[in-house]
Formats: C-alpha cells, structure tokens, sequence
C-alpha cells in the first residue's frame, strides 16, 4: 500500500503540476523517447548482471506492493519460539531438539509459529546453529566467527539486487541524453521547415531528458532503496536469532537469552518486557 501511494504521488503531483501550469498531456507521450530510453536502460541491465540478480530484481520490485514481514508480531514470535525451544533444550537436554531441529516443519514447536516455519532463511538459520550445539563440537567463538560470515554473505547477496536497480537508475538520465541528442540529429534533418514542426521536435527531443530523469529520480532510485531496506530487515532478524542463540551458548537462562534477543531489535519494533512475558505465557 504504503509503495502504490508513493508511486500515485510521485506521479500525480509531477503530471497534475504539468497540467495544472497548461502543459500539453499529450506532448510528453513519446513512444520511441520511451523505447530508447527504457529499451536501453533494460538491455544493459540484462548485460551487467546474471539470472539470478535479474530473478531477484523482478521478485524484489513485486515484492515492493506487500508490507515488510518483519514487524513488532513476528519478532515475539521469534524470541518466543527460542524460549521454547532452549526451555526444552535446559529441561531435557540439547539432545531432546534434533527431532524439532530436523524437520521445523514437523515440529510442535515450530508449528506455533508458522510465519517463522515459512521463512526459509530464518527456519534454516536457527537449525542449522541449534544442529551445530547439539554436536558439541563447537565452542561459542567458532560458532559466533562462523554466524558472522554466514550474516556477511547473505547481506552482500541480499544487497546484489538493490545495488543492480540503483545501477540502472544511475544510467536512465544518462540514456535520457542519448534519447535527446538522437531527437536533436533528426530536428536537424527539420532545419528548413517551419518554427511549429521545429518546434514540436525538439519538445520531443527534450522530453528524453525529462523522462531519464523522472525515471530515474522518480522510480528505480527510490525502488532500489526500498528494497535495500527490505534486505536490512531480513538481516536484522537473523542477527536477533543469532544474539539469543550466543546468550543460550554462553550459559544464560532462557529468559536471560532471549531479552539479549529483545535488545538487538530496532527501537521501533521491540516489544517491551511485559509484551513479551505476556505472549510467551500465551504460546504454552
């Protein structure tokens, strides 16, 4: 929602304010500008970058029309389920969680928190850590070493697609002169015709520009950066599974662990202690 009515916005003030100072609507409908500019702009973009940022891309801009996952609910659900589970873990031994740990989605524990199961990143995550402390063979600093190089991946991979649109949104204005320089050799081609057919090649020939730019400024600039955003919140939420699961590691209660998870979440959506102590009473 919030997406659509920033595109409406973008779009409206820009063509209403055009309108409303007399412009000509129809001036600035100029397929071919369109064709080179956007034909371009997607052509190099299909050379920089491989199938799968491509893929990433499309999936990241569809995904722009949906709200972020990673609100205030499904942080609860988290520090819940890793109460749960390191509860159980303390009461029966680290053992007793490789059913759980195996199949998540066959869980019970799991199963309480289905946003969680569904979240291929953050299920595998915590299994496959809570794997690795049922083994027994890592101590807590090889353990943290190797979370922090798996988060520093994923953030780079999370990032490739943002960093390949804004590197599309870079080169529109770019594209845009090239529309209006081609606009200004066919002008040229006009030179002898009368100031209204000159006139109306060269609109032509600069709204190119306008369009580079509007494109450019207007969408995929701010499109990239939504996604970025979307990417940071992904991994601010692996790195609060990663806390409680140190806190478990180095010895403190179920409790403790899971309020050092507390205090890694952005200020706006951390539940407070009473929030949570609450929804935790209520999952069991």
């Amino acid at each position: 929602m919030k997406f659509a009515i920033g595109l409406i916005l973008t779009a409206g003030c820009i063509f209403g304010g055009y309108v409303l100072s007399h412009g000509i609507l129809l001036a600035l409908w100029q397929p071919f500008e369109l064709m080179i500019i956007g034909g371009g702009a997607l052509g190099a973009f299909i050379i920089a970058n491989p199938k799968t940022v491509i893929v990433d891309v499309i999936k990241g801009v569809m995904g722009l029309f949906k709200p972020s996952p990673y609100n205030k609910a499904i942080y609860m659900d988290l520090l819940t389920l890793m109460f749960r589970l390191f509860s159980k873990a303390r009461k029966e031994g680290l053992m007793a969680l490789e059913a759980d740990i195996d199949e998540p989605a066959e869980s019970e524990i799991f199963q309480a928190f289905p946003k969680i199961v569904k979240n291929h990143h953050a299920s595998e995550f915590i299994s496959d850590y809570l794997r690795l402390m049922v083994g027994g063979n890592m101590n807590a600093f090889e353990l943290e070493n190797l979370m922090d190089v798996e988060l520093d991946t994923h953030h780079h991979e999370s990032h490739e697609s943002s960093a390949a649109l804004q590197t599309m949104a870079d080169a529109l204005p770019g594209f845009g002169i090239v529309a209006a320089v081609m606009g200004v050799v066919i002008t040229m081609g006009y030179i002898s015709e009368p100031p209204e057919v000159l006139g109306g090649h060269i609109a032509a020939a600069l709204v190119g520009t306008f369009l580079g730019i509007l494109l450019s400024y207007g969408f995929a600039g701010p499109m990239a950066k939504a996604i970025e955003y979307k990417a940071v919140d992904e991994s601010k939420f692996l790195e609060c599974a990663k806390v409680c699961i140190m806190a478990t590691l180095n010895g403190y209660t179920p409790q403790v662990a899971v309020e050092f998870g507390r205090k890694a979440i952005y200020g706006y959506l951390r539940p407070n202690f009473f929030e949570l102590e609450e929804h935790i009473k209520a999952s069991k």
